[in-house]
């Protein structure tokens, strides 16, 4: 349609010279620009994103700073955020009251640096910060000095993700366990680090080993850490949820046979009893922690990416979402006459739809992007009882009272969750491209970064 217009225009439309040639020269300028022009992957929405193609990629940068020599105290703090969605893996950080204004208070940057490409967030343990990057051939680990940002040391694996769609890099968040870092690669190499120095104490293909296969948009479980064991979503047959000792990488158990999506395990007690959540392809599921075996399992639609973490409601509740039109579902567990566990649907809505941002549960209510806008819903019913503010396909964090949130855009956003109306307090530009990285508070050290730049600010608290 487009070249019979422009032969239309040219040749049959009767225009006069003067017209053709400035339509001649219209026409080579968008040429230009279009040759100028890359696809650089999509927006939370799957909008095309374009950038100069002398524009480097963060993944492709040839050159960085070489780590330097420092001692840092690496022993635990109660300050820490360790592992993915903070200390509890939940995405709630406890005993932290941040200022609401930030006008009077703002936060003050402390360093700010550029990063490999990758969508996972920062661990941290003491006065180190790890994350991870891809540097041009090397998916890496990197661990940085928490106040000054200067790196410290770097683990390199010769693997690179990259996806015109989905992105390049690793997609997920190192756990950190008192002398050790564990990371999950996006093409499923799972590696035990020293905490201090970076060297590699053992490794998995965690895709190869269990007959998986890497997801469409990469790997990007994050590993949980419970009772000496290591244990990720692998995806294989009999081998869909597998645990590895800590100390020493061997395999202890494994479980269930449904394909990986892109959540991450999270212990839960339901019914009275310990179990591992997890929601995979095609099911919602949970397994025993000490033996892997699969205690209840739940279908959930399969024909999208299943992200966003479950969130535990109560003593026997936990809601699941999807973006992609699925929305929303609220499970009762219960024991069967026969002592089994067993999960039956109460609810499902439309109202949330959590592409691939964790949802939380402050005062009897739920907060989450609901295909990045804001919404407020009551978890006994699935009603909505308001949707406002586009912060697009972000992340947000409840603080003690308050709602952190990263938007799509970079910008932080304090909102103070109030089941009645949306109450924004302050907002604040932070990161200047696309982020969908999950931001890390550790005490009142913030830190944020998407695939180009990662940096820290101190808020004040009350």
């Amino acid at each position: 349609m487009g070249v019979a217009a422009i032969a239309w225009f040219f040749w049959l439309s009767g225009a006069g010279a003067r017209t053709r040639r400035i339509g001649w020269i219209a026409l080579a300028a968008l040429a230009l620009v279009a040759a100028s022009l890359r696809f650089s992957g999509v927006t939370g929405d799957l909008r095309p994103i374009f950038t100069w193609r002398w524009t480097r990629s963060a993944a492709d940068i040839s050159s960085w700073p070489t780590p330097v020599s420092a001692t840092l105290d690496v022993g635990p703090t109660l300050a820490d955020s360790y592992q993915f969605l903070g200390p509890r893996r939940n995405g709630v950080i406890d005993g932290v009251l941040l200022e609401r204004d930030w006008d009077q208070h703002p936060p003050r940057e402390i360093w700010r640096r550029a990063v490999g490409a990758g969508l996972g967030s920062f661990a941290v343990q003491g006065e180190i910060a790890v994350t991870q990057e891809q540097r041009g051939t090397d998916e890496v680990v990197v661990a940085y000095a928490l106040a000054t940002g200067e790196p410290v040391w770097v683990h390199a694996d010769a693997t690179r993700y990259d996806s015109p769609i989905a992105g390049i890099g690793p997609r997920a968040t190192p756990a950190l366990d008192g002398s050790r870092v564990f990371s999950m690669g996006a093409t499923g190499l799972l590696n035990a680090l020293d905490l201090a120095t970076g060297e590699l104490l053992w490794s998995h293909d965690v895709v190869a080993e269990n007959g998986a296969e890497v997801p469409g948009w990469g790997k990007s479980t994050s590993p949980l850490v419970l009772d000496g064991k290591v244990i990720v979503s692998a995806g294989g047959i009999g081998r869909s949820l597998v645990a590895y000792d800590a100390a020493s990488g061997e395999l202890v158990w494994s479980g269930g046979d449904d394909r990986s999506g892109y959540a991450s395990p999270l212990l839960a007690t339901l019914a009275g009893v310990p179990q591992i959540l997890i929601l995979n392809a095609a099911s919602l599921a949970a397994h025993d922690p000490g033996s892997g075996a699969l205690l209840w399992t739940f279908p959930w639609p399969r024909a999208q990416p299943n992200v966003a973490q479950p969130l535990p409601i109560g003593d026997d509740g936990v809601i699941a979402s999807s973006g992609y039109g699925v929305g929303a579902k609220r499970l009762r567990v219960s024991r069967t006459a026969s002592g089994e566990l067993s999960a039956e649907l109460v609810w499902e809505s439309i109202r949330l739809k959590a592409k691939f941002a964790h949802f939380v549960l402050y005062e009897g209510f739920i907060y989450g992007l609901d295909d990045g806008m804001l919404v407020c819903l009551d978890p006994e019913s699935g009603q909505k009882r308001w949707k406002r503010g586009r912060y697009g396909h972000g992340q947000l964090l409840l603080v003690e009272d308050v709602l952190l949130i990263q938007a799509e855009n970079g910008d932080l956003v304090l909102v103070r969750p109030n089941p009645e109306q949306l109450r924004q307090l302050a907002r604040l530009p932070a990161l200047d491209s696309r982020t969908w990285n999950i931001p890390t508070l550790a005490g009142n050290r913030l830190l944020v970064r998407n695939d180009q730049q990662a940096a820290m600010f101190e808020l004040t608290t009350r």
